[in-house]
């Protein structure tokens, strides 16, 4: 009984969480969004629905404008997959009759009967298994289906046909039917926990004006407070009646003025779109495929110029910048040496952690007992000229990279390895300024290993850190000489190994 008990109550934070996400954004003046809903909309998709002004509102996967996007948010106590199989079974709902996919069905054709302007969008901490069918055919930047692929096929022996023969026979539909249907679907998960969750929401409350929960408090009353508001039969939010209540209930914190943020994104985070919340997005997403860069060329001669004009562009005649990089750590680490130590300006980053969420160099005092950096070197052949730099701050990533190196980076004769004293891991960074003390020891720790060589030694650079320190450490890379970047299939997806990005300086005519 008592497992029940927390496995609802968890069901009902992750709901609610949901709904403040969005309807916090009623509050901010650049958000498209202009209503947002709890407990009220079509069946099954009626946990949280949104609403996006016209002229502001984001495309979907085909750039048509979505005007309303209804949630069915599912949340699970212990980490798990699912498949396209399960959206057929109503128990994965904890339903008895209607599975996900019925529900969603007649959601689709009470809302969007054309299949445009609206999503019905599952929204979990479930993962979809890296081995089902469907897998392969949810892109990675909208959690949309690729209906190219979904309908590439001509029989139903292949693996896209058999999700649509399932999918079809069990909603006595045909192929075009289907494909209107499945063009509404779409699919968010995350790996983030409800203290993340929190975590988020304190960094959006902080922008907006309401009243911030400290962390050390157990009690989040934000969470009761939505299905309060529901049992009065207040679940309908534009901007007017949201802040109205608000202000009844004592919710603003009487912060003046909301600050510019500027965002850089190369994924798309699951609940949380840079452009619901920044001034300005570089949006770099159609230039990968999942995790993946399209075209291995575009790191230096489109990405980089494109966050180069970006970012000088919104830093202007400013003193401090706030960014948010939803990025990949090549584009982290690019973005530091854009905005490097000699540009003048005081950056301060979006940091997603449940701990603290706006970082800076200077943010908090020093504190003695934080984990300094480890560090170690390797000779691998005493004659060849660059090395190896292995920047393990949330992963411990030796053995990848010396694998790397022996298969593929015959030119590094010796490799550093970095890592924090308390060990790699998730919790090994405590803020800005540790973050920032770190970059600096690894900045020196490596140019002393390059001292050591009797030649000029080009940098083959592995990252596994917070794209914060990331972005310290890029700010160092005017005095690091040629860097050479890698990304990891941390993921899974090919062939978890590294790829080569980004080589810098790069030249920008």
């Amino acid at each position: 009984m008592t497992q029940a008990v927390t496995v609802r109550r968890d069901g009902d934070t992750f709901q609610a969480r949901q709904f403040w996400l969005r309807a916090a954004q009623l509050l901010d003046p650049v958000s498209p969004i202009v209503r947002v809903g709890f407990e009220s909309g079509p069946k099954s998709f009626d946990d949280v629905w949104t609403e996006y002004a016209a002229g502001r509102e984001p495309k979907d996967a085909s750039g048509q404008p979505l005007r309303r996007e209804h949630i069915q948010s599912k949340w699970h106590t212990s980490p798990g997959t699912f498949g396209y199989a399960d959206l057929i079974d109503p128990e994965f709902i904890n339903a008895n009759a209607r599975s996900l996919l019925q529900r969603a069905r007649d959601a689709q054709l009470a809302n969007a009967p054309d299949g445009l302007g609206a999503k019905f969008k599952l929204v979990t901490n479930w993962h979809l298994d890296r081995g089902d069918n469907l897998n392969p055919l949810i892109s990675q930047r909208s959690g949309s289906i690729h209906l190219d692929r979904l309908f590439g096929t001509k029989t139903d022996n292949s693996k896209a046909g058999m999700i649509r023969k399932l999918w079809r026979e069990h909603l006595d539909i045909d192929d075009h039917d289907l494909r209107i249907f499945a063009n509404t679907l779409t699919f968010g998960t995350t790996s983030g926990t409800l203290e993340e969750l929190r975590g988020w929401l304190d960094m959006l409350f902080a922008s907006v004006g309401l009243r911030r929960v400290p962390a050390h408090e157990s009690v989040f009353f934000y969470d009761d407070l939505a299905f309060q508001w529901m049992a009065q039969g207040r679940v309908e939010f534009d901007e007017k009646v949201f802040r109205t209540i608000c202000e009844d209930e004592g919710l603003f914190s009487g912060l003046a003025e909301r600050p510019k943020v500027y965002g850089v994104k190369s994924f798309e985070h699951a609940f949380d779109r840079l452009e619901d919340r920044c001034d300005g997005v570089l949006n770099l997403v159609p230039a990968f495929d999942k995790r993946f860069i399209q075209d291995e060329t575009d790191w230096s001669s489109k990405l980089y110029p494109e966050l180069s004009a970006f970012l000088r562009d919104a830093a202007g005649d400013r003193p401090e910048l706030r960014l948010a990089l939803d990025a990949h750590t090549t584009l982290a680490f690019a973005a530091g040496s854009i905005l490097d130590v000699k540009s003048g300006r005081h950056v301060v980053l979006e940091q997603r952690t449940p701990r603290r969420d706006v970082w800076s160099a200077d943010d908090v005092p020093v504190d003695p007992n934080w984990p300094g950096l480890e560090q170690s070197v390797i000779v691998l052949n005493a004659d060849a000229p660059d090395i190896a730099v292995a920047v393990g701050i949330t992963h411990d990533i030796t053995k990848d990279v010396r694998s790397y190196v022996d298969d593929h980076l015959p030119a590094v004769g010796r490799m550093l390895n970095l890592g924090p004293s308390s060990g790699a891991g998730y919790h090994s960074v405590a803020a800005g300024r540790h973050a920032f003390a770190l970059a600096q020891a690894a900045k020196n720790a490596m140019r002393s290993a390059m001292f050591e060589m009797s030649h000029e030694a080009r940098v083959h650079l592995f990252i596994a850190a917070p794209n914060a320190l990331t972005f310290f450490l890029g700010q160092q890379a005017p005095v690091l000489g040629g860097v050479r970047l890698y990304e990891y299939d941390f993921e899974g997806s090919r062939d978890r190994t590294y790829r080569p990005s980004l080589t810098l300086p790069v030249a920008i005519s």
